[in-house]
């Protein structure tokens, strides 16, 4: 019996934007991180949240440490969750950058409420929730800001808004399955005469 012994040579650093690149095929829900009070807030889109435990109800979220957000977050120690809706693209757009606008100016044109933290909540999201922080891990340029949950405050409203492929996508439960359908129920019949 013969065995071969060979080193393997394992690029270990994969570029940022071969990374970027392959994290694009990761379909992911969009939401509006919302930090500070009064006329000393901001916010941006993001779709790194993630829950991390039901009891009790904590999530996390991923943030530049680059970013303007930042500061306030540690200065306030809250931060809201704005799960957006389909419809809500504008505001999506308006919270990464887009046209320009920075700090409290990008809230204009849309409905906020507060809750215990203060922290502004967007009124017609899929659901708002208003987390303290219950620590930070810093990794390279962003921190993991672990978040626990205070207060919620959910719509009635179904249809999400998703990342994918570099655009935004609408997920709605009832249209999808009315198309699933009417997809399906042609492919249905011409089976059925096979």
């Amino acid at each position: 019996m013969s065995t071969a012994v060979g080193t393997i040579e394992i690029d270990r650093e994969a570029s940022s934007a071969a990374f970027r690149n392959a994290m694009r095929h990761l379909a992911a829900g969009v939401s509006v991180i919302t930090v500070g009070r009064g006329n000393d807030i901001a916010g941006m889109t993001v779709t790194s949240v993630s829950s991390l435990s039901v009891d009790p109800p904590t999530l996390l979220v991923s943030v530049d440490r680059a970013s303007s957000s930042w500061p306030l977050l540690l200065r306030h120690g809250f931060f809201g969750v704005n799960i957006l809706s389909s419809d809500q693209i504008d505001i999506a757009e308006r919270f990464s950058g887009k046209g320009g606008l920075k700090g409290a100016e990008r809230f204009a044109g849309a409905q906020w409420i507060t809750r215990a933290s203060g922290t502004p909540l967007l009124a017609g999201a899929l659901a708002a929730i208003d987390c303290e922080i219950e620590d930070i891990v810093e990794r390279h340029t962003h921190g993991i800001m672990i978040g626990r949950v205070m207060d919620m405050r959910l719509s009635p409203r179904t249809a999400a808004l998703a990342y994918w492929q570099g655009q935004y996508v609408a997920i709605d439960q009832n249209e999808d399955a009315v198309k699933l359908a009417e997809v399906s129920l042609p492919l249905t019949r011409a089976l059925r005469k096979i």
